[in-house]
């Protein structure tokens, strides 16, 4: 079948219009020269797809109560147990404040105030002050929406419905040349040629049965990554939120999230007998880290104390109906929805494939070990370590989108001309992703569904080795099975099906190096936990995994596995940057 292929030019190119990509675009339009073609690119459609805009929570900046940049950053390197590349950490926590102040000042995002008129910051778990800066509980949808009104104002090339399927590098594979795209609407390939180009297409690990983002999430930004050689971090290191809604298989309000502010306002777990069963774990109850409270949760389940769906409950009502319904209006209406009463009763939950603190090895420019890539957002390792603390997800995304948008519009200054992609690569990309026209047809869901049951068995919450090696093996025979699944080529426009078979390559891919990694890591950290090494070893002598398919390894897929010594660059284990005498906590007791 001949495949013809549109080519476009232009200076920056951004995958992905959510925090990371939207806030790019508008600063690299302030840092590059007059002049510059900026194009930004999105598998949906402009503000209404991604995870930025599902973001319920908030925003973590250290503006109030006492609060300090030095106050968030060992809150942040503590959650994620000694793993986060310090210097990263750093700079999120000290540019959130900047980046608040532009999202207010400059953005247009109203947030929820005090009545003297200070930014409003509630309690979230896992910190040690109330930092977290909000638009009731549908905070992402203010951020996108402000941002999006922004980008759409300006000159920007808008490429909607194209999505990223192969990062195309130069010949001697010393740069990046451009990207490879499907033009969904039409079902044609395009190849966009950049001088510098931003990766912030997110994460979204929906290769697990109960997860948040929406399905077409799937990790194509690493999958991507993971093809052209560069090196992937911290990849074990899947966060599972603890309060996923479960309302049953019959709909796919299952695995949304039930915000962490519920916890953080004193909601209280229950377990199928009724009995608030935290503390009988750890001594910070429901407002232990995202990592401790789902292994508490899923032991509860092991235990059969379950509800009636097998997961647990979150109860609220003892604050006040009246009180609960006017803090949470979003998460009211969204349990009501799904024949719950939030203000009142008692919600099912269940941990829930949420965050993805893995990804591409950055510096803290985001600049990537090949020449014109940027990566941003959650498909950058290193700012969370093992563990993201909740409200620092958005920050991370809009604090190093907009580093990446003054990076990129600096360096195209000293760039020459556009480069040359290497064809090969090119033509085995659309070899790749054509690959299911020449198979007899067949169905992709159900493989996707086994993919989701592997993991949430096998690479789950709580993981043994052999549980991993099991795993590895479901999805090297998943993977093998949906090569040999066929697609119609028929109508290549809006053909989902065909993007549905992209999806599930992807998630297969990053699914195998999420066990991998998993099964490397022979201790307990962060959302890492490993039942037959509980020990979190040795923190002086910290490590992260770095993974990358080389075609050395003994894996068919030519996956492997290496460690990278952790570089305390500000603070040790043990150590603190807070000065003497400052109170351990300043969240009040619940």
């Amino acid at each position: 079948m001949r495949h013809d292929i549109d080519r476009h030019d232009t200076d920056i190119l951004i995958l992905g219009t959510g925090g990371a990509g939207l806030f790019a675009a508008l600063h690299a339009q302030q840092s590059a020269p007059e002049g510059t073609r900026i194009t930004i690119a999105v598998k949906g459609l402009i503000g209404k797809c991604g995870c930025t805009r599902m973001v319920q929570g908030g925003y973590n900046v250290a503006m109030g109560g006492g609060d300090t940049v030095e106050r968030h950053f060992m809150d942040t390197v503590k959650g994620g147990k000694w793993l986060p590349d310090q210097d990263m950490a750093w700079r999120l926590c000290e540019q959130a404040v900047v980046r608040i102040r532009e999202l207010e000042n400059e953005v247009g995002c109203f947030f929820d105030r005090n009545s003297d008129g200070t930014l409003h910051q509630k309690a979230f778990a896992g910190q040690t002050a109330d930092r977290t800066v909000h638009k009731g509980d549908l905070t992402g949808i203010e951020i996108i929406n402000r941002l999006m009104e922004q980008v759409l104002a300006r000159p920007v090339e808008k490429l909607q419905e194209h999505r990223a399927i192969g990062l195309i590098p130069t010949a001697d594979g010393g740069a990046l040349a451009g990207v490879l795209m499907i033009d969904m609407r039409s079902g044609r390939f395009r190849l966009v040629r950049a001088k510098t180009v931003l990766m912030a297409t997110g994460g979204g690990p929906t290769m697990y049965k109960y997860h948040t983002p929406s399905g077409d999430k799937t990790m194509d930004g690493l999958a991507m990554a993971l093809r052209v050689g560069l090196p992937l971090r911290d990849m074990e290191m899947v966060q599972f939120h603890p309060t996923g809604l479960l309302a049953g298989d019959h709909t796919r309000m299952t695995g949304t999230v039930l915000e962490e502010g519920l916890r953080g306002a004193g909601g209280h777990l229950l377990n199928g007998a009724g009995n608030r069963f935290m503390f009988d774990y750890d001594g910070k109850g429901e407002r232990a880290t995202r990592d401790v409270v789902s292994r508490c949760i899923y032991e509860e389940m092991r235990k059969n104390n379950t509800s009636e769906n097998g997961g647990v409950y979150i109860s609220m009502g003892h604050l006040g109906a009246d009180v609960v319904a006017e803090k949470f209006k979003g998460m009211v209406k969204r349990c009501a929805d799904c024949g719950f009463d939030l203000a009142g009763g008692r919600v099912e939950v269940v941990p829930t494939a949420h965050y993805f603190m893995g990804g591409v090895v950055v510096d803290v420019d985001t600049r990537t070990a090949l020449e014109g890539l940027y990566v941003a957002g959650e498909d950058a390792g290193g700012a969370h370590g093992s563990n993201r603390l909740g409200g620092n997800g958005v920050a991370n995304s809009t604090v190093y989108g907009g580093i990446a948008g003054d990076v990129m519009g600096s360096d195209i200054r000293t760039m020459g001309a556009l480069r040359d992609p290497d064809e090969a690569v090119l033509a085995a990309e659309i070899d790749r992703a054509t690959r299911p026209f020449s198979k007899p047809a067949g169905l992709v869901q159900p493989l996707r569904q086994k993919l989701q049951e592997a993991m949430w068995e096998d690479v789950g919450v709580m993981r043994t080795e052999s549980k991993l090696r099991r795993g590895i093996d479901e999805v090297d025979a998943i993977r093998a099975e949906l090569m040999e699944t066929g697609v119609s080529a028929d109508n290549l426009a809006f053909n989902l099906t065909w993007h549905d078979w992209l999806n599930l390559a992807s998630l297969c891919d990053i699914s195998e190096v999420i066990a991998r990694a998993a099964l490397w890591r022979e201790n307990s950290r962060g959302a890492h936990y490993r039942e037959d090494f509980p020990d979190e070893g040795d923190l002086e002598n910290s490590y992260f995994t770095v993974a990358r398919r080389d075609g050395d390894s003994d894996s068919e897929n030519g996956v492997s596995v290496t460690r990278a010594p952790v570089q305390f660059t500000i603070v040790r284990p043990g150590e603190t940057i807070l000065p003497e005498g400052e109170p351990e906590t300043l969240v009040a007791a619940q």
